[in-house]
């Protein structure tokens, strides 16, 4: 990183780091503030709204900027004025699509910053832009909590954080190039300092954490699709929802605006329904490949599109997270870093034994860092939608974790096994087009 005299004041001076990430953290928050803004002043300008007050929409408007970061939102029907079995709850459920605003507008801002910085001053951008944006989230819940919408200050500061913060260091280090270069650490030097085994041990782990996060990332994929199936054979129950709610072509389209943030997690319910770990849309309802059981569920048009009745052949999405595995496993082949499988065939001269045993370790390393990412989402993706029995959304993130590190680890075990195989074939397949192309 380099520092760029292009951020300058009125005297032509360079701009103080901490000043440029103050001012761009105060751009990331309106923009993203009006993003969300935007949808609302929609739905009021079609007298959606019962009570069309300014203050009231802008409180809303904070509220649902507040949500978006992952800040829980404590409801109250008392203070709504309900007369009848007053209950209170969470609203936790974030909307991982629009959670990216902030993160894309964070990304951009500390890309900014890594370029008009040197490594050991970056700490002062980070520094300037966190102060202000949870100043920001701080002020955003003191004027928006109400009566009926309670809102923890110290969430609303330290919580906007994390989506912010993570933008800032994945876009820092996107300019920096590595994360050694973004901490100041000359990696070539440190790694010459270590032994042989050192390097292999870490060469390896990397390898397995990639591979693992491969094996996600595939599963996910593949569960989007299967998603987008769902979705279109389905199509006449979800336009039957739309035409039930009666909701006009504005109210529609909000509508829609929110299912589209709830698509992540809609994808991550797919990857524990298509595991096996099952998902649950509410208080005893569990959904999932290996059995169904739900309750009533609210009028929301994606929902109509959710696999109903006997299922005689959904144990079969199972193969899913098998086949991401498989791929993970060749993929680790052709990275060359299975250095573990090195070492033990050093140590004993029984390679039946040492390919089997190195295999099973891969197996079971890069299925339990699949398991642990697919509880991090799952985490993320699920929460209460507020009161009733929609208080328990998503999938349980020890189940889903098990679920997936079980399947993985069989992927990978069988990947690695045909990877030399088919590694032959695409060698033979290249020397049989050789000559052709000559």
């Amino acid at each position: 990183m380099k520092l760029r005299a292009d951020q300058t004041g009125e005297r032509g001076l360079p701009m103080p780091l901490w000043l440029q990430g103050a001012l761009e953290s105060a751009q990331a928050a309106v923009i993203s503030a009006l993003v969300v803004a935007a949808p609302i002043f929609v739905v009021w300008a079609t007298a959606g709204f019962q009570n069309g007050a300014t203050e009231v929409l802008a409180r809303l408007a904070g509220q649902s900027w507040l949500l978006i970061h992952g800040v829980p939102l404590l409801l109250d029907t008392v203070g709504m004025g309900a007369t009848a079995q007053p209950q209170s709850g969470v609203l936790s459920l974030t909307p991982l699509g629009l959670t990216l605003i902030p993160f894309l507008l964070a990304w951009r801002a500390g890309r900014r910053l890594a370029r008009a910085s040197y490594t050991d001053q970056l700490w002062q951008a980070l520094l300037g832009s966190s102060l202000v944006y949870a100043g920001f989230g701080l002020a955003t819940g003191f004027i928006c909590r109400t009566a009926d919408v309670g809102v923890g200050l110290w969430s609303a500061a330290l919580i906007p954080l994390i989506p912010f913060g993570m933008g800032m260091v994945v876009g820092a280090r996107r300019e920096a190039g590595s994360w050694s270069r973004l901490i100041g650490v000359d990696a070539v030097a440190w790694l010459s300092r270590t032994s042989q085994h050192s390097r292999w041990a870490g060469s390896y782990l990397g390898s397995a954490v990639k591979a693992g996060f491969v094996a996600l990332m595939a599963s996910l994929a593949m569960c989007c699709v299967l998603l987008a199936v769902t979705l279109f054979i389905h199509w006449n129950l979800v336009i039957a929802v739309y035409e039930g709610l009666e909701a006009g072509p504005f109210g529609g389209a909000a509508l829609t605006i929110a299912q589209l943030g709830f698509l992540p997690n809609l994808a991550v319910f797919a990857l524990a329904w298509t595991s096996g770990a099952g998902v649950a849309l509410g208080i005893g309802s569990q959904a999932g490949a290996l059995g169904t059981a739900v309750g009533p569920l609210p009028s929301i048009p994606v929902f109509a599109a959710l696999p109903a009745g006997a299922l005689d052949f959904a144990a079969a999405a199972l193969v899913v997270p098998v086949l991401a595995g498989t791929l993970a496993g060749w993929w680790f082949l052709r990275e060359g870093e299975n250095h573990f499988d090195e070492w033990l065939s050093i140590k004993i001269h029984a390679r039946w034994f040492t390919a089997t045993a190195s295999t099973l370790v891969l197996g079971a390393m890069v299925g339990s860092i699949a398991g642990l990412l697919g509880a991090g989402l799952a985490w993320l993706a699920g929460g209460s939608a507020g009161i009733g029995r929609l208080t328990d959304i998503g999938p349980d993130p020890l189940r889903l974790a098990v679920f997936l590190a079980v399947e993985v680890a069989v992927g990978v075990v069988i990947g690695s096994a045909a990877g030399p195989w088919l590694e032959r074939q695409q060698t033979l397949r290249e020397s049989e087009l050789e000559p052709a192309s000559r």
